[in-house]
């Protein structure tokens, strides 16, 4: 069976993954990448170094983000959200990173004390911490149990 998922079927789907893809087009291209995430209040957050991805969304704020739990081929959950892309401010920066790394470091096989996500230091005042505020969200299933 083929279905819409519920509001809160959806906001569990957000929650319980770590991964999301994100798409951003800018200029006639249009680029997809996968994104370590964590969800908190209606928005995505995330982070990344300047690169192809961050100067595509300064360009076009408008993005879709896609995740997905995929049991087999019959047997998924998908949400695809439409929102708005920006960068946080130094204050809440690194509450932010802080939040993606504490959501994804029991995840790893090889946890450690001094979580910085492999971010060198010296790197860590050059990384990018950004939301995409959720303006459109829909969620499809299937499943045939």
């Amino acid at each position: 069976m083929l279905g819409d998922l519920s509001k809160r079927e959806i906001i569990d789907l957000l929650t319980k993954q770590v991964i999301g893809r994100i798409g951003c087009s800018a200029d006639g291209e249009t680029y997809i990448v996968p994104i370590n995430y964590v969800y908190k209040d209606n928005a995505i957050y995330g982070h990344s170094a300047l690169g192809k991805k961050i100067e595509m969304m300064r360009a076009n704020p408008t993005v879709c983000f896609q995740v997905d739990e995929i049991t087999d081929t019959f047997r998924w959950k998908s949400v695809i959200i439409s929102g708005k892309y920006s960068e946080l401010s130094e204050e809440v920066r690194q509450q932010a990173m802080q939040g993606i790394i504490h959501r994804i470091m029991p995840l790893t096989d090889k946890p450690t004390e001094d979580p910085s996500h492999g971010i060198k230091p010296e790197e860590r005042d050059h990384i990018i911490v950004f939301k995409i505020e959720l303006t459109d969200v829909s969620g499809k299933f299937e499943d045939h149990d």
